[in-house]
């Protein structure tokens, strides 16, 4: 007959073993805490990353690459993207060119008909951006700030004159900066001009803006 004292000894050792047993199957699983601990850390996703927003004109006088301020100017910045992406750049022109100022396109064709734009979009002038050398910046009617469609204009000089003036100008939207080609900025303000279909101003050779391309860079943040 084994005795009580036997039994309980026997019993002891089995309950070690089986949580013992029951551990190790835990650490196997990795579900013990410190596993878990570690999944969570492994599993920590990665900080997001910020995107460029950077468009490539094309022309017949040589590249211009803008950089766009999405934070600054998201209305106007979605705009433009918008006629660049259905392609509504490629094949127009920079109709209006005047020396010390400013040169100007995206609304007429080679033969300066003019191309049926969108509807107008609230004026962002008052941004904080400058119609500084370099600066792009909606063009627009002068008696109607929410007037800007497709057509825009690329700073030659520093245009204080254009620039938001609170309860006195409300300026014409900057929305993004060339980066490079300013020196086909350059050439192009230099080309001769004509009077053109009641127009003045007019390149004498038609520069052709071949295309228009949204290009991207991610930069870690």
């Amino acid at each position: 007959m084994v005795s009580k004292v036997s039994l309980s000894v026997s019993f002891t050792v089995l309950s070690m073993v089986f949580l013992v047993t029951l551990g190790c199957n835990e650490e196997k699983n990795g579900t013990s805490d410190n596993k878990i601990g570690e999944k969570m850390v492994a599993e920590k996703p990665k900080k997001a990353q910020e995107v460029t927003l950077k468009v490539k004109l094309q022309t017949t006088k040589g590249d211009i690459i803008i950089e766009l301020n999405e934070k600054k100017a998201p209305v106007t910045v979605k705009n433009f993207l918008a006629y660049v992406q259905e392609g509504f750049y490629d094949g127009t022109i920079f109709h209006r060119v005047i020396p010390n100022f400013m040169i100007q396109g995206g609304g007429f064709t080679k033969d300066m008909n003019r191309k049926k734009p969108h509807r107008p979009i609230v004026n962002e002038g008052k941004n904080g951006l400058k119609n500084n050398r370099g600066m792009i910046a909606m063009a627009r009617l002068p008696d109607d700030p929410d007037s800007a469609t497709s057509q825009f204009f690329i700073n030659y000089k520093d245009n204080a004159s254009l620039n938001y003036v609170k309860g006195r100008n409300p300026g014409y939207a900057v929305f993004g900066k060339v980066i490079e080609g300013m020196d086909t900025v350059n050439t192009i303000a230099a080309v001769k001009t004509a009077t053109a279909k009641g127009m003045r101003d007019v390149p004498a050779e038609p520069v052709v803006i071949k295309s228009a391309k949204v290009i991207t860079a991610e930069q870690d943040q």
